[in-house]
């Protein structure tokens, strides 16, 4: 995130502005929320298909895997002037084979997963703020870690955690997604 943004508000909304004038409400998803969301995700998956990156597909993920983070309050959108430009799930759920990467899974984490920006919004600081939210999360349940994984085709979050401050940790297989290599990033708060 630069230094000309500002996020305020409550640990329920994050308001985010930006020197150009661009509102953002980071928010919990509601179950009114389902068509905007597989629209964006039918919208993304093509492109990352075609880029090499197949973790997610027609099938994963799903309105019902939607429908389950909203009903557990962990599901956040973006959005834009009206728009959901991005959605992120912010959960306290790690992957049993986060270990082969050296983390302590027992240890409380708060993990983003299903990050996605819609193609109508990249560059606007959509996955910055769905992420600062989920440092956001951390810091109101007193939780000191964030973890996320991405597939190792995805070039674009490759870049992005780092940028925001989490450190590389290593290379895993998920179970729920064969034949797929992923890579886990952690950041530490003080």
């Amino acid at each position: 995130m630069n230094d000309d943004c500002k996020f305020f508000g409550t640990f329920s909304e994050l308001r985010y502005f930006s020197r150009n004038s661009l509102k953002m409400i980071i928010r919990l998803a509601t179950i009114t929320d389902i068509p905007a969301i597989i629209r964006l995700i039918a919208e993304v998956v093509p492109i990352m298909n075609a880029s090499g990156n197949f973790q997610w597909d027609s099938a994963y993920p799903n309105a019902q895997v939607f429908e389950n983070d909203i009903a557990q309050h962990q599901l956040w959108v973006a959005e834009i002037e009206g728009d959901i430009a991005g959605i992120s799930a912010i959960t306290t759920d790690q992957e049993p084979e986060y270990v082969h990467v050296g983390w302590d899974i027992s240890e409380m984490a708060i993990v983003t997963h299903r990050l996605a920006v819609s193609l109508h919004h990249r560059g606007k600081g959509v996955a910055e703020a769905l992420l600062m939210q989920a440092e956001n999360e951390a810091i109101m349940r007193g939780i000191k870690v964030l973890r996320v994984d991405t597939n190792t085709a995805n070039q674009a979050t490759q870049r992005l955690f780092p940028k925001v401050g989490y450190r590389f940790s290593g290379e895993t297989g998920l179970g729920f997604r064969p034949n797929l290599r992923f890579y886990c990033y952690e950041k530490r708060l003080v």
